[in-house]
This record gives C-alpha cells, structure tokens and sequence, in this order.
C-alpha cells in the first residue's frame, strides 16, 4: 500500500512542526520546507528537509518539489514586515505560485491562516493573509484553510511567549487590554485538523475557525496563565497607558528593521487589542472534533521549572542586550570625547608612545562597533563573543601595562568581569528559532 506523502512550510515553526510530528504519526512521509537548515535540525525529527526561502520558489520548481506529493500545509507565515519578512512575499506571491503550480497535480493544499482575516483589516498582515486565502479558494482545485485563534503550545514563541514573560512579571501583573476578548487553541488540536483535513476527512472547500468555544478578557488570561506557572498573586495590578504600549510597539517595530521578531511588534498590539475571536461551530460543522478550553489545554501543558526560568529569561535578555550595547557605546564615546584623558592612563605608566594611540582610539571604535552590532539580531552572537573577547585584552594589557588599576579603590578592572559575564549570559541564550 502506498504511503501518502505531506510537504509541510515552515516546518520548523509552532504550529508547522506540530503538524509534522501529527502528520507523521498519522502514517504520512512527511518532508519539511523552511530556509534555516540549522533550525530545521535543531527540532531533531528524522524527516527530509529542503532548505529554500520559500517566496524565491518559482512555479516550475513548485511544480517540480511537488512530484508525488498529496499534501501540502502551508504553515509558513510572518508577523510584520522586518529585515528577514516580507509579507506581500510570504502571504500572497508565494501561495500564488504554490497554487499555480497545485492546479496541474492531484493534490491538495492545507492553508494555515489566522481567525479573523479580511481584505479591510487594520494590519497587514490580516489583509496579506485574506488575499492568499482568496488566491486559494478562486484558483486551487483542492484545498482547506483553517484558521486558528490564539495558538497555545508547549514550545514558546511570539505570542505565546509574550504571555508566559508577561504573567511572570515580579510583584505586578499590569492590566492592559481591558475590553479584549481572547480565545485559544491547543497546537494539538490545530495539528489534529491538518491531519484529518490531509486525509480527506473534511470536504475541499472548507474554511473554517479553529478555536476554544469560550472567550477570556485579556486580563483574565494572563491571570490564569500567571496560576498555571505557578506565581504568587501579584500585590498591585497597574494599568498602562495605551500611549506607553503604543510607544513600545513602534520601538518594537523598528527593532524588526534590525532582525528582531518582536512580540510587541505593533501588530501584535493592534490584534490583541482587537481581540482574537472565532466561531468554533464552523469546525464542528465540517465534520471537525470540538478543541479544548483554554483550562484543558493548560492542564496538557506541563508548567515546570524550566516553564518559569524560560518566561523571566523572556523578560532579562532584552534588558541585557540593552544595558551592554549602552554600556559599550558610552564606553567608546566617552573615550573619543575626551582621548587626553585615556591617553594619559597609558603615558604615566611609560608605555611607548607609537602604542598609546592607535591602542586608545582603536578601542573606542571598536567598543562602539561592538556596542552597535549586539543590536542587530544577525551579529548577536558575534558581537557578545567580540566583548568577552576585547575585555580579556584588555584585562590582559591592564595586567602588564598599569597592575596598579587592580588595587584602585573603584576597582575600574574588576567592574570589567560582571559585563563579561553578562555578554557570556547573552551569548548562551540566544537561539534562533
């Protein structure tokens, strides 16, 4: 008996590697599409991977990958717009060419959207997402298009990870959103729709709404989330201002410029405060099994220490990053504001005189480059490497050019070690998806 093949985008993601492990256990051949073979690695399933940016696929490549295929699950996506996301790209040009390419084989296509999608919708990437969705259902021959609500998992990433951080917050649990009205979805059960959509137990045609059937105010998840990580209750419960949480998804936004995929992106903001609803009857009605409520679904998840060290980590690194790439810039502009005075550091102890500037302003620069390139989301890794590496010079030239800074009662030295260590923490928590 021949076994049914799948070809799942974005593989690797949330929901994309829920449905491979689904698929998989269901008796597909599943391979699985994304354009980071390290990441695709990294989820350790012993499936075929192809590694291509799937907006560059052109329709005769399409048409060629998918040889033999009988489903493909496209759960590939972006949030915003940013230095590695395109959503016109991601969205629309690439299920167009998908679909083009569909229409002249048996197969079909599974579309992973998002409840409440339209062509008038206040963000992009709803209205990105409806024109798929319409290339879809006016060109394919065979498909479904599920669309999930607010997607809970045991991995934790954008949005679910932003509520983890956000209940984990010491002492204060800040109340915003007040008016918006949340439902969820267990990853398993979104899994589970893909399979019985791939083995055909939904008809072609179906577009339907994969959701809990309740819906929660936004301060009441994050409330129950906060219980289910296993918090104390928080002693004061302040609300934000919609200006500051404005403010920090514009920061958020230009962030994304420099590769950070940000939960607080100003789209994000805009859907929570909009509200994620669907109607769970859509599903029931095409033949769907119920989801789970949000309490069943965190009663599936397991809340261990490791939960709770992931949700306050969630919230330090940004702080990390920012303290050293501050720390790092003012150490280099202060230095080139006044280089008198760092030259002098090295001519009272005899150092010889072609050494002290090149040594004083190639610092400077080079702190500041390194300052610079923590932000960017590419050089990360790089550049907190790069200050553990030049603050060990730096410890090593203090030794053997000016011993005596070590015995200084401010301890300039010694204050080098904890931002050393803190490029290490850096370094070891970062990871790409």
């Amino acid at each position: 008996m021949r076994v049914p093949k799948a070809i799942v985008l974005g593989g690797y993601g949330l929901i994309g590697l829920a449905c491979m492990r689904a698929l998989a256990k269901a008796g597909f051949e599943v391979s699985g599409l994304g354009r980071s073979m390290r990441s695709a690695n990294a989820v350790g399933l012993p499936v075929e991977w192809v590694i291509r940016d799937i907006p560059s696929i052109t329709t005769d490549e399409w048409l060629a990958m998918l040889d033999g295929v009988d489903v493909v699950v496209n759960a590939s996506g972006a949030l915003q717009d940013g230095a590695k996301d395109d959503l016109e790209a991601i969205h629309v040009t690439a299920v167009a060419r998908l679909v083009e390419a569909a229409a002249r084989l048996p197969v079909r296509i599974v579309q992973i959207s998002a409840a409440g999608v339209s062509e008038t919708a206040s963000t992009a990437f709803f209205r990105t997402k409806a024109r798929g969705e319409r290339i879809l259902s006016s060109r394919a021959k065979n498909w479904v298009i599920l669309r999930p609500t607010l997607v809970l998992s045991p991995e934790a990433y954008g949005g679910t990870a932003l509520l983890r951080a956000a209940s984990a917050l010491p002492l204060i649990q800040p109340r915003v959103f007040p008016k918006a009205q949340i439902q969820t979805v267990y990853v398993g059960d979104v899994a589970d729709a893909v399979v019985a959509s791939a083995q055909g137990r939904i008809h072609s045609g179906t577009i339907a709404d994969i959701t809990e059937q309740d819906a929660h105010s936004f301060p009441d998840l994050l409330a129950k989330v906060r219980r289910w990580q296993g918090w104390a209750d928080p002693v004061a419960c302040p609300t934000l201002p919609g200006s500051l949480v404005t403010a920090m998804g514009k920061i958020a936004d230009l962030l994304g410029y420099l590769g950070w995929r940000s939960a607080l992106r100003t789209t994000a903001i805009t859907r929570l405060a909009d509200g994620v609803r669907g109607d769970p009857d859509t599903w029931k009605n095409a033949g769907g099994c119920p989801c789970r409520s949000l309490d069943d679904t965190l009663a599936l998840l397991p809340a261990t220490r490791q939960e709770r060290l992931f949700s306050r980590a969630y919230l330090a690194l940004p702080l990390a990053i920012g303290t050293l790439a501050i720390f790092w810039l003012l150490s280099g502009l202060i230095t080139l504001i006044d280089p008198a005075r760092a030259m002098s550091v090295l001519a009272e102890r005899a150092a010889p005189s072609w050494v002290i500037a090149p040594t004083v302003f190639g610092g400077a620069v080079a702190d500041m480059i390194l300052g610079i390139g923590i932000l960017w989301r590419r050089w990360t890794k790089p550049a907190a490497l790069g200050m553990l590496g030049l603050s060990s010079a730096y410890l090593i030239g203090s030794l053997i050019a000016a011993p005596d800074l070590w015995a200084d009662p401010l301890g300039p030295m010694v204050k080098v070690l904890p931002g050393m260590t803190l490029a290490a923490l850096v370094w070891l928590m970062m990871e790409d998806r």
